[in-house]
């Protein structure tokens, strides 16, 4: 089994506490989602001018980085915006070539102002002039099932559309369960043959929470996460099984260290 972690759950750590505790708790990977109250990775120095020693530590610690979690959106606002994520994806690209990391996320993005058959006539046409860009170096793009593509529906639609081996899907086992009560079967039903990657998380219902759900460390919800991991490994998923623990986004959840060491815990348990 392949464990990552998002750095959206160690947003004060830094690359060598990072590396550090993803190794003493047997992660095979991290997934950057930026570093040090950073999200653009590539503006650090770490991803930059000094890349080679991170390249480095990195195969010094035997840890790969199997995706690296961008804040591109295929449905755009305005050219502006477009250009913005354009640039975004290019540098992801060579972060990509200098890692040999596979994948780089991608958000549907919000419809916005558009209607739906607009929006996705728009995320169709921007998928193509992105995959443009990561085609020739063999790294793929993972849609994930968040935001206004919860649904897997709605996935499914763009990534026929779209119809390249180059867009794949991150299934987000969170999502669809939790804030559209899609079963995952159906999720799996509908994106099953592109599922490349996973996000996972765990949560229970609390009226009195922002989102209505309170997310927890892995176990201590109702997300049926058995029910999920035998579906895949039924299916033949060999991807990688990361944790992604939004402690940027909400700083009560407990510390990385506990919740990263529980992740691992946890599904080193559940193939039992």
């Amino acid at each position: 089994m392949k464990l990552a972690f998002t750095t959206l759950g160690c947003p004060h750590w830094n690359l060598e506490t990072i590396i550090q505790h993803a190794v003493e708790n047997g992660y095979s990977g991290i997934d950057f989602r930026g570093l040090l109250g950073e999200l653009d990775l590539y503006k650090l120095r770490e991803f930059s001018t000094n890349v080679k020693e991170t390249v480095r530590l990195f195969k010094e610690a035997s840890l790969e980085i199997p995706c690296f979690s961008s804040s591109v959106k295929l449905v755009t606002q305005s050219q502006e915006e477009y250009e913005k994520y354009v640039e975004e994806l290019r540098e992801y690209a060579l972060l990509c070539k200098k890692f040999n990391t596979p994948y780089i996320r991608v958000f549907g993005g919000a419809v916005g102002k558009w209607k739906r058959e607009e929006a996705m006539e728009i995320a169709e046409k921007n998928v193509h002039d992105y995959l443009a860009i990561v085609e020739d170096i063999n790294v793929k793009l993972l849609l994930e099932t968040h935001d206004d593509w919860t649904d897997s529906r709605y996935v499914k639609e763009l990534v026929q559309r779209v119809s390249s081996d180059y867009l794949q899907v991150l299934w987000d086992i969170h999502h669809p369960y939790r804030t559209i009560g899609e079963k995952p079967d159906v999720t799996w039903e509908n994106l099953g043959e592109w599922v490349a990657y996973t996000h996972w998380k765990d949560s229970y219902l609390k009226k009195e929470a922002e989102r209505g759900y309170q997310l927890c460390l892995l176990g201590d919800g109702d997300i049926p996460l058995q029910d999920i991991y035998t579906l895949l490994k039924r299916n033949g998923y060999d991807g990688y099984y990361t944790l992604e623990w939004e402690k940027k986004w909400c700083p009560e959840l407990e510390e990385p260290e506990i919740a990263f060491k529980q992740f691992s815990k946890y599904m080193k348990n559940i193939l039992v």
